[in-house]
């Protein structure tokens, strides 16, 4: 049996730079800034911010290692195990891809598998984002 109650509450990211994330996280992707904190004695700045139907929690460690360039790639970083990136609908993906053009945010891969579609570009600190156009609920 199953706890009855369970929604999405947040997703946290650990990022280099607090403030360049979250000037790239709005510029990007829209989410604004809900608030900003540091957790007491550990000297990790944090900020929650609002995207589509999500939070997005980010983190700032100093002295934190840089993510290893193999989790950087969508099928290199399956080899690992942990989180490998949170999805985003998007209703269009030739749209999305021209308005990432626009933006010059750099397409890490594509993935056209099971009558769905994904676009998968990185935050500055690397941490990979797909933007997904389909339902994984309607496949087979």
């Amino acid at each position: 049996m199953s706890i009855t109650k369970i929604g999405v509450n947040h997703f946290a990211v650990s990022v280099a730079s607090v403030e360049e994330s979250l000037a790239w996280y709005e510029r990007v992707l829209g989410f604004k800034l809900l608030v900003r904190d540091e957790i007491p004695g550990i000297d990790v700045k944090t900020a929650h911010m609002e995207g589509p139907g999500m939070v997005l929690e980010l983190f700032e460690a100093r002295g934190a290692k840089q993510l290893p360039e193999s989790r950087r790639y969508p099928n290199t970083d399956l080899m690992v195990h942990g989180n490998k990136h949170f999805a985003l609908s998007v209703p269009d993906r030739e749209l999305c891809k021209k308005e990432l053009e626009e933006l010059g945010v750099e397409i890490v891969m594509t993935a056209d598998v099971w009558g769905t579609y994904g676009i998968f570009i990185s935050d500055p600190t690397g941490n990979l984002i797909e933007l997904f156009e389909g339902d994984m609920r309607n496949v087979k």
